[in-house]
């Protein structure tokens, strides 16, 4: 396991095996959690520790491959390359109420879904939870923005690597870390059932997102793979049963597709199948993928599908639009410079 992965009592541990006193844990783990680059940095540490640490527990962290920063918004998408040589995208959105990094768990994604450029390439390995970790620690320290929330809704399919976000949360939570408040943070799912009902079983206070995006299985099957293996109505029952575990309600997302999820029709099924279970939920204009042939949906069908949802008193937003001019849709940057490269550019 990575260093930066561990908490400050498994490093306690390695450090009393290395014969160190007690107190160096809590310097060490600082340290890791002020984004430090190598051992050197860590001033308070006798030069021998810091040999010993550097031999044994490599410091590996990520490089800037590419960043944009958009014109219209102050949106930052940051394309970060790995210790292996794989990427993955970091974007730092800018709201009234603070700085929000949206971080991937995955080098892409197994999930399929027919609108999102992440899972083109499949899946390629799951993120470490200091891989997670240092999205956040180092946007914020290339940025020079604190960062106060996070969603987990970049590539991959956070409840696929069920173990490591959960490190990762417990990691990111730590009072002698970044300590970002659990109800700072979203994580996103495309709908993995039992990974719903063991993220139950955990309470944590963070907002639980569920990428719906159709009313029914026949429309959902056509763009989430997923929905095969677990069709709406299971995946609806768990979030009954997360809700009367947790008490928190859940964040629907559902990207306004044209012709495809988008009908008044389409609304008031949703009002139906929703009855009795307190929701949010969040529309998102279409972001345009080279590869797939679904367009947004128009302004107008837009406001119709909002206006028919809180007719029926569910709470229903349209995301705003960010860095619609730096590739922020999710996946884009990485399969333009997966392309770039493999055709022999830089």
């Amino acid at each position: 396991m990575n260093i930066k992965s561990m908490t400050m009592e498994e490093i306690g541990v390695l450090l009393k095996e290395m014969g160190q006193p007690a107190f160096r844990a809590k310097q060490v783990y600082g340290w890791l959690h002020k984004g430090v680059r190598s051992y050197e940095e860590m001033s308070n540490l006798p030069q021998n520790l810091r040999q010993q640490l550097a031999e044994k527990y490599p410091i590996l962290p990520p490089e800037v491959v590419r960043r944009q920063e958009s014109q219209k918004d102050g949106t930052i998408k940051y394309l970060w390359r790995l210790a292996d040589g794989n990427c993955v995208e970091t974007v730092l959105m800018r709201y009234h109420y603070g700085n929000t990094v949206c971080i991937s768990s995955e080098v892409g994604c197994l999930m399929g879904c027919a609108f999102c450029a992440s899972t083109l390439g499949g899946l390629v390995r799951r993120l470490e939870p200091y891989e997670m970790l240092d999205q956040v620690m180092f946007t914020q320290i290339d940025s020079g923005l604190p960062i106060s929330h996070i969603v987990l809704m970049g590539i991959g399919e956070p409840l696929d690597n069920f173990e490591n976000v959960m490190r990762f949360l417990e990691l990111v939570n730590s009072p002698e870390g970044m300590n970002i408040s659990m109800r700072h943070i979203s994580l996103s799912t495309c709908g993995l059932v039992p990974k719903i009902d063991e993220l139950a079983k955990r309470k944590l206070q963070i907002t639980l997102s569920v990428s719906l995006h159709a009313p029914n299985d026949q429309v959902r099957n056509t763009i989430m793979p997923v929905n095969k293996a677990y069709p709406t109505e299971e995946l609806l029952a768990a979030c009954r049963r997360y809700y009367e575990q947790t008490s928190r309600r859940i964040s629907f997302e559902y990207a306004m597709i044209d012709g495809v999820n988008d009908s008044v029709e389409n609304a008031k099924e949703l009002i139906q199948r929703l009855k009795g279970l307190p929701a949010h939920f969040n529309l998102i204009p279409l972001n345009h993928v080279e590869e797939s042939p679904l367009k947004p949906s128009s302004h107008n069908a837009v406001a119709r599908f909002q206006k028919t949802l809180e007719s029926a008193g569910i709470t229903a937003t349209v995301r705003r639009t960010l860095g619609g001019d730096i590739d922020a849709s999710c996946g884009q940057l990485r399969r333009k410079y997966t392309k770039e490269t493999s055709a022999g550019g830089r």
